[in-house]
């Protein structure tokens, strides 16, 4: 076997690695084009705006195992952080929360319910349902226009503020993507969920009930969703009706340059973290160039599109 056949084998065997190579990369582009810019608070921030996106991501990542996707994740997180955001000043923070995540769950469950009886094909089912919670949430506006909204100090700490150089959102953040990392690959779910996206026909033959797996799949990722959306209003520091929705693409971006297959059985959590940090560090990069708000989304897409078809060339055996 020749060295680069080796090297490619090496790069296939672990996904995760091209793209923190690449990440070194265009952080060192960065440092290039601003000197100086390389700094504890730079790094604060991009993880602080990483962070709502990887969780995002999680809603793709975990769906697309099964050759599916979440279109409604986007509406699910900003219904979630609107909801919170304007119940606090009338039952309190915990209560808010609490009631913030009904109806990520229960959007969740109605998109898990589709594609597992009616089959209606994921895209489909998940963007329907996002249409609903856009028009539901206009409609929850009027009625609450008079109570105002606020945004809880603890969401603003975990937010924004910084402990000992570390975002504090990291808090949430380690065990969560640990949790998720650890149940891709070590619990029956996760092998589940690989299994249906390779084959679905051969996973029910082995025993998997799918139905069961979609059900609790998409309402888990209903919840991740609504937790992300929490997370983010506490970063922004301002609820709207659209607050998340702009994070629903970059989410299937950070999903896809992380590895995972659209077409199913094939990923990891692990890759998709560092898809959302080249996604930021870019967002960097291209606003250091001064770029057109045109330019910037055209150049911005460009990129994904190269970098994912390098690395799927890189790591596709």
């Amino acid at each position: 076997m020749s060295a680069l056949a080796r090297i490619g084998r090496f790069l296939g065997d672990n996904p995760v690695i091209p793209l923190l190579i690449l990440l070194a990369l265009l952080v060192g582009v960065l440092e290039f084009m601003r000197p100086g810019i390389l700094n504890e608070r730079w790094i604060g921030n991009t993880v602080k705006f990483a962070i709502p996106l990887a969780m995002l991501a999680a809603c793709q990542t975990f769906t697309m195992y099964t050759g599916g996707i979440d279109l409604s994740a986007g509406v699910v997180a900003t219904v979630s952080a609107f909801v919170m955001a304007t119940l606090v000043p009338v039952v309190g923070t915990g209560p808010a929360i609490l009631l913030a995540l009904i109806p990520a769950l229960l959007i969740g469950l109605v998109n898990g319910i589709g594609v597992a009886f009616a089959n209606v094909h994921p895209l489909i089912m998940s963007l329907g349902t996002g249409l609903i919670g856009t028009g539901c949430l206009q409609v929850y506006q009027r009625f609450v226009i008079a109570t105002g909204s606020e945004v809880p100090p603890f969401l603003t700490w975990l937010g924004t503020g910084v402990t000992w150089g570390f975002p504090n959102s990291l808090l949430i953040f380690v065990p969560f993507a640990a949790l998720l990392i650890y149940a891709q690959s070590r619990t029956g779910f996760g092998r589940a969920l690989y299994a249906i996206g390779s084959n679905k026909e051969a996973a029910r033959l082995s025993g998997v009930r799918a139905w069961q797996v979609y059900l609790l799949l998409y309402t888990l990722s209903g919840l991740v969703a609504g937790i992300a959306g929490l997370l983010y209003v506490g970063l922004i520091r301002a609820p709207s009706l659209s607050l998340v929705n702009p994070l629903l693409l970059p989410s299937v971006a950070a999903a896809v340059i992380g590895g995972t297959s659209i077409f199913g059985g094939r990923g990891s959590y692990a890759g998709t973290i560092v898809g959302a940090l080249i996604l930021r560090v870019l967002d960097t990069l291209l606003t250091l160039m001064r770029m057109p708000e045109g330019m910037r989304v055209l150049l911005f897409g460009l990129i994904i599109l190269v970098v994912t078809a390098i690395y799927v060339r890189l790591t596709d055996r």
